[in-house]
C-alpha cells in the first residue's frame, strides 16, 4: 500500500524553487517513490514525501529550515539510502532534503593534518583524497564507496577499523549544523583540543537527524601506515573463530581489523560474487595489520600460531594488491550477497564485550533454530559489533513475527551481556520500541527533553529514535 500524506500548499513549492531552483525541487508521484525507501526492511507500505530538495550549501538548508518550522513541515535528511534501521524514511511525508549536492571539500590543512567537508561528500572519496597527501580516515563502513559522511556522522557509524581506530566520532573537531528554525551553529573548533563549554559535537553524532541538519564537518586526519596486508585464517568450529578472537587480543597484538563470518555468509558470497572463499569450513577470520612492514610479518606469524591453537584449518596471507583487493571484495560483499536470497534481510548489529562474543553467536544460531530462520553472522569481532543477517519475506505475516521475536531475544541478550542494541547502525524506526530496554528510564527522559528543546515541533526526522510502533 502507498500512505500519502496530504500535500501543503503549492506557493511551499515556489518558495523552495526560488531558494534550489525549479531543477532541485522534486514533487512528481515517481520521483516520491525513489525516495519513500531506504536499505531497511521496515514495512510493507510505502510512506511518501511531498518534495525532494537538493540544496548545495549552509545559507540554502537556513532557508528551507525556516519554511518548514513556520509551516510545521517534515523534514528527512537523506544521504545514500544505506541506512540500515529506516531513519531514512518518511513516516510523515513532507521534505525530503537529500545532501547528495553538498559534495565539496571546503578546506584540506595538510600542515594540521585537518579536512572540512560538505557533509554530501563519500566517505570513500574523502579517504582516496587524504591518502595521496600521505593522511589517513579510518572509518570504513563496508559501503564506504556510497556512504555519505552526512549519514555516518548522523549514525556515528565506524566499520571494521574501529578496533584499532575507533569511529566516525573520534575524529570529528566541528560541525555546521542548522537547526529546525533555521538558525546556524557551529559546535566545535578546527584545533584538536578544545575545552571550551558543552561538547554540542558529540550530541549531534549519531542524533540520526532528530536535531538538525549537519551540512559542514572537520575532521582530523592521522598519518597514512606505511603497510597493510590481510590475513584470512579458516576454521571447521565458529566456536573456535571466535575463541581465537580473544586469544589474538590477549597476546596484545591490535590488528586494524578483526572481523568473523561465518558458512553460510561464506556460502552466499561465493554464490552470488566468488571471491575464492574456502565454503568447506564453518567459519573465517578477516584480518587486516597496518604499520612498518617487519612488524606486520612477524605479527602474522604470530597470528597463525594462536589461530592453530585454536584449531584453524587453513590460512592465506595476500601477496599482492590485487590479492589484497580480492580479500576486500569478499568481505564487503557479506550484505549484498545476502539480499540475494530472500525478498527482504534485515541486518542487526548488537554489540558486546568482546569477550562475551562466543557466548552471543552460540546464542544467535539458538534463536535461529527456535524461531525457524536462516540466521548469516558477519561481525567487527574485535570491538564487538556484531552483525546477524536474516533473509525473509515482509509479505509472509507469520515469518515477519518469527523475524520480530528473534530480534527481541537477540537485543535482550546483547544486553544481558553487558551489551547495546546497536554500535553504528543507530535506532531509527526499526529499533525505537526496543530502546527502552537497552536506555533506564531517566537517561531515556532527558533524551527526549533534548529532542524538545533542539526540535520544539518535531519536525526534524519525526517518529524515530524514540517509542514508535509502525503501523
Amino acid at each position: 500500500m502507498i500512505k500519502t500524506i496530504n500535500n501543503t500548499e503549492n506557493n511551499l513549492k515556489r518558495k523552495f524553487e526560488k531558494i534550489l531552483g525549479e531543477e532541485n525541487v522534486l514533487t512528481s508521484k515517481e520521483d516520491c517513490i525513489m525516495y519513500a525507501t531506504d536499505s531497511t526492511a521496515v514495512s510493507t507500505d510505502l510512506y511518501l514525501p511531498d518534495y525532494i530538495l537538493f540544496p548545495e550549501n549552509t545559507e540554502q538548508i537556513s532557508e528551507i529550515m525556516k519554511i518548514a518550522y513556520e509551516n510545521s513541515v517534515p523534514v528527512t535528511v537523506r544521504g545514500a539510502g544505506t541506512n540500515m534501521t529506516g531513519a531514512c524514511v518518511p513516516f510523515k511525508g513532507g521534505i525530503i532534503l537529500s545532501i547528495n549536492k553538498m559534495n565539496k571539500i571546503l578546506d584540506f590543512d595538510k600542515l594540521n593534518q585537518t579536512i572540512k567537508v560538505q557533509t554530501g561528500v563519500i566517505v570513500g572519496d574523502l579517504q582516496n583524497i587524504v591518502e595521496k597527501e600521505g593522511l589517513f580516515y579510518p572509518p570504513d563502513p563496508s559501503n564506504l564507496k556510497v556512504s555519505t559522511i552526512g549519514g555516518s556522522l548522523a549514525l556515528s557509524s565506524s566499520g571494521s577499523r574501529a578496533f584499532k581506530y575507533g569511529g566516525t566520532k573520534d575524529y570529528v573537531l566541528d560541525l555546521t549544523v542548522v537547526l529546525s528554525t533555521g538558525e546556524i551553529i557551529k559546535t566545535g573548533s578546527n584545533t584538536i583540543k578544545n575545552a571550551t563549554g558543552f561538547n554540542l559535537t558529540q550530541l549531534f553524532i549519531g542524533s540520526e537527524g532528530t536535531l538538525g541538519v549537519i551540512t559542514e564537518a572537520t575532521f582530523r586526519l592521522i598519518p597514512k601506515p606505511e603497510e597493510t596486508n590481510l590475513i584470512l585464517v579458516y576454521f571447521d568450529k565458529i566456536e573456535n573463530a571466535a575463541n581465537a578472537i580473544n586469544g589474538i587480543i590477549l597476546n596484545k597484538i591490535v590488528s586494524s581489523v578483526l572481523d568473523i563470518m561465518d558458512k553460510v555468509t561464506m556460502e552466499t558470497i561465493e554464490k552470488f560474487s566468488p571471491c575464492g572463499l574456502l565454503t568447506d569450513n564453518e567459519a573465517a577470520l578477516f584480518i587486516e595489520l597496518d604499520g612498518n612492514k617487519t612488524v606486520i610479518n612477524k605479527e602474522i606469524k604470530q597470528i597463525i600460531e594462536i589461530c592453530e591453537e585454536f584449531n584453524a584449518t587453513k590460512h592465506k596471507t595476500a601477496k599482492t594488491e590485487e590479492e589484497k583487493a580480492n580479500l576486500w571484495k569478499a568481505r564487503r560483499s557479506a550484505f549484498a550477497a545476502v539480499t540475494q536470497l530472500r525478498p527482504n534481510v534485515l541486518s542487526e548489529d548488537m554489540v558486546v564485550p568482546r569477550s562475551k562474543m562466543p557466548e552471543m553467536i552460540k546464542k544467535t544460531y539458538e534463536i535461529g533454530e527456535k524461531y525457524n530462520l536462516d540466521i548469516s553472522i558477519v561481525g567487527h569481532a574485535g570491538d564487538g559489533n556484531f552483525h546477524p543477517h536474516i533473509a525473509f519475506d515482509m509479505r509472509d505475516i507469520q515469518e515477519t513475527e518469527r523475524v520480530n521475536g528473534a530480534v527481541k531475544e537477540l537485543f535482550l541478550k546483547a544486553i544481558e551481556l553487558g551489551g547495546k542494541i546497536s554500535g553504528e547502525h543507530g535506532i531509527g524506526a526499526v529499533k525505537a520500541k526496543y530502546l527502552k530496554y537497552s536506555v533506564d528510564p531517566f537517561t531515556l527522559k532527558y533524551m527526549k527533553e533534548i529532542k524538545k528543546l533542539f526540535d520544539p515541533k518535531n519536525i526534524m526526522n519525526p517518529q524515530k529514535v524514540f517509542d514508535y510502533e509502525i503501523k
